[in-house]
């Protein structure tokens, strides 16, 4: 039909043969709309009472969203083709974070994990056209029945999030079957940290300068695992003006790496009591070039012997602090050392933007989401730097 709506009849239909129409409940109507992006007819049927105007209703809708680009014809793509395309453009770097970073390696491990575990088997050949919220939902259902934590759910999800959302950015989709998903609340632990004096009693407990060095980078300059690794000698100042230089990170599988982010890259101050410990390092290791820390300047240190050195060491301090009545020292991670070094930032005074800088992170708003809950009462401060001004205001007239 020239509005771009057609009648179709059923095969035992007497009308082409000169009857009246015998289809039981009246004829479907066909309602299509030509997409020149696609260079395909986008097509719906509808039947029964009102079909007619239903397919003009919807025609009329359609047209708009074509000329819009909010309506695309269908994508033949599966679910395992897409996501395959995705792990592929991660590793190759044509495909970045939303920063506009590269990948990590370990994201890409992590990510490939997810599809192969739980995602291929019950959608890789379902079309991602035809993928519903309702069967995400179940799936997620099932997940959380069979015992899955949270927080591996939640990752789990994160490919698909990835291949949905750039599908709807770039126009291949119109409908994202991610969003409104009832997921299980991760209820994590707040990271740990330690006062000053804790801090340093940790450290001094450790039995070799390298390892107390290790420790004392973690929590006074709060470098993240893999920079500890990748740390050359070549990117530490230790005169007037020490600093770090975070330039590199350290993938266990794929050597030095670019870091965590375009913000990854920073220079730390170096505190009075960390240059002490890396310049006595330094001394003792006789090195002035190649990895700070590990067994030589190749081979950077393994996590797994630190922390089993470190929590030897402080099992045998515990033992003699107890003798002396004096409270037991817990053992933490080097994850905790960092945050407990932006714990000492915050209550040393030091600026918001700087405690971001220092870190690593992105963005200002992610230091406030981790570590806001360590800043002083804002109301309380406020109140109290404002009748300090309007007092020295009052003395000085």
């Amino acid at each position: 039909m020239a509005d771009g709506l057609r009648e179709r009849h059923a095969r035992s239909c007497r009308l082409p043969v000169g009857g009246r129409c015998s289809c039981k409940g009246g004829p479907t109507i066909e309602a299509s709309v030509y997409s020149k992006l696609d260079g395909k007819k986008l097509r719906r049927t509808f039947r029964g009472k009102g079909a007619r105007t239903a397919a003009k209703h919807w025609r009329a809708s359609a047209l708009g969203q074509v000329r819009d680009g909010t309506m695309r014809f269908p994508s033949p793509m599966t679910m395992g083709e897409a996501l395959d395309a995705y792990l592929l453009g991660m590793a190759d770097g044509t495909i970045r974070n939303r920063r506009g970073d590269h990948y990590k390696p370990s994201a890409v491990r992590a990510y490939r994990q997810a599809v192969e575990v739980r995602l291929r088997r019950p959608l890789g050949g379902k079309r991602m056209a035809d993928l519903t919220r309702a069967q995400l939902q179940d799936l997620t259902d099932r997940w959380q029945a069979e015992g899955l934590s949270a927080s591996t759910i939640r990752n789990t999800l994160l490919p698909l999030y990835c291949v949905f959302g750039r599908a709807i950015r770039r126009g291949v989709l119109t409908v994202n079957p991610t969003l409104g998903l009832e997921l299980p609340a991760v209820r994590g632990r707040r990271d740990r940290v330690v006062a000053p004096a804790d801090a340093a009693v940790l450290i001094a407990a450790l039995t070799t300068e390298h390892d107390r060095a290790v420790w004392a980078t973690a929590f006074y300059a709060g470098l993240r695992f893999g920079e500890l690794r990748a740390l050359r000698w070549e990117d530490v100042t230790l005169d007037t003006d020490a600093e770090i230089h975070v330039t590199r990170s350290w993938d266990a599988r794929e050597g030095e790496i670019e870091p965590k982010s375009k913000a990854g890259k920073r220079d730390v101050p170096v505190i009075t009591a960390l240059r002490l410990r890396l310049v006595e390092h330094r001394l003792r290791s006789g090195r002035t070039t190649g990895l700070v820390f590990g067994p030589d300047g190749d081979r950077p240190f393994q996590y797994e012997s630190l922390i089993g050195r470190a929590r030897k060491a402080w099992t045998t301090a515990n033992e003699k602090r107890a003798q002396k009545e004096l409270p037991a020292i817990e053992p933490l991670t080097l994850h905790d050392a960092r945050h407990t070094c932006a714990s000492l930032w915050i209550a040393a005074g030091v600026n918001i933007k700087a405690i971001s800088t220092f870190m690593g992170h992105a963005s200002v708003t992610i230091t406030l989401d981790r570590y806001g809950h360590l800043f002083p009462d804002s109301s309380r401060e406020a109140a109290g730097l404002l009748n300090r001004f309007l007092a020295a205001g009052s003395e000085s007239r």
